[in-house]
């Protein structure tokens, strides 16, 4: 990986010693300690590897390019042996999280949600997680949301879980979800926005990190901040001073929330299946 590095890395790339980072469910994960610094590099030997490292590096080149967002800046994506990698910037995540730091991470979220284009999607598919995620734009959320996430995500699971009758409620929502939120622009979303995948650096500032991006309803992103908690009400506060919510947000988390559910039964299994059904049960 040294020499596959060296021919793009900033600096003089020898690398004097290689630390494990832990935290991550799907790659590998190591500071690297150089001559000229300090990097963090995620490596993976799946097959899909190559193509989530690319993805995420141009998903963090995305984030980067909106004023006021902080995250790594990504460097390379390569391959040695049979190793796939990403080489990133470090951040030292050594900070506490505190009331400032919530209220700046709410602020930069809102930045992100204000970039806007025509279509929901982008112009290519990346991953969530270790999944394919389809981004085929659309101009129309509830065609999206139905056809490049909730689906293609239950398609998986009807392999293992078809007896548990997902189907049949997936499709009773299907027919009615266009009625059950307010329109909103297409928003530069993170994508998988869980607790885990913000740091908080030595100062005191949130960076964000692993990104599934996409254009689409900025709700799912609130959405995903609710799921496994790790956000304060400061963060709300100053999300919703810098951009308001529309009324009754709250009340569709649960719904936003069916896809990163999906994808958890997928990747992480039986245990997600009941929070799937307790939420069509809200909707259907």
């Amino acid at each position: 990986m040294e020499a596959a590095i060296k021919a793009t890395a900033p600096g003089d790339f020898r690398i004097q010693r290689v630390v494990p980072v832990s935290g991550g469910d799907i790659n590998r994960a190591y500071q690297l300690q150089t001559k000229s610094g300090r990097y963090f590099a995620k490596v993976n030997d799946a097959p899909q590897a190559p193509q989530m490292f690319v993805a995420e590096s141009t998903g963090l080149a995305m984030l980067r390019q909106t004023v006021g967002i902080r995250a790594p800046q990504p460097f390379m994506a390569g391959q040695a042996h049979r190793d796939a990698f990403l080489l990133m910037e470090w951040i030292d995540a050594a900070g506490k999280h505190s009331e400032a730091g919530q209220a700046a991470l709410g602020r930069m979220l809102a930045a992100l949600h204000s970039q806007h284009r025509e279509t929901f999607g982008l112009d290519h598919d990346n991953f969530i997680g270790r999944l394919p995620q389809a981004n085929t734009p659309s101009a129309d959320w509830t065609a999206f949301f139905i056809g490049q996430r909730l689906q293609k995500q239950l398609d998986i699971a009807q392999h293992t879980y078809s007896q548990a009758g997902l189907r049949a409620s997936f499709d009773r929502l299907f027919a009615r979800l266009g009625s059950l939120y307010p329109q909103e622009p297409p928003s530069l979303l993170h994508g998988d926005l869980w607790g885990g995948n913000y740091l908080v650096d030595a100062a005191g500032q949130p960076a964000l990190i692993d990104p599934a991006v996409y254009y689409g309803h900025r709700e799912a992103d609130i959405a995903m901040t609710k799921l496994f908690g790790g956000f304060s009400t400061h963060f709300y506060a100053a999300y919703h001073e810098a951009y308001p919510l529309q009324a009754g947000w709250e009340a569709r988390m649960d719904l936003w929330n069916l896809y990163p559910l999906l994808v958890h039964l997928n990747l992480f299994g039986a245990s997600y299946l009941g929070a799937i059904q307790r939420s069509l049960k809200r909707y259907v």
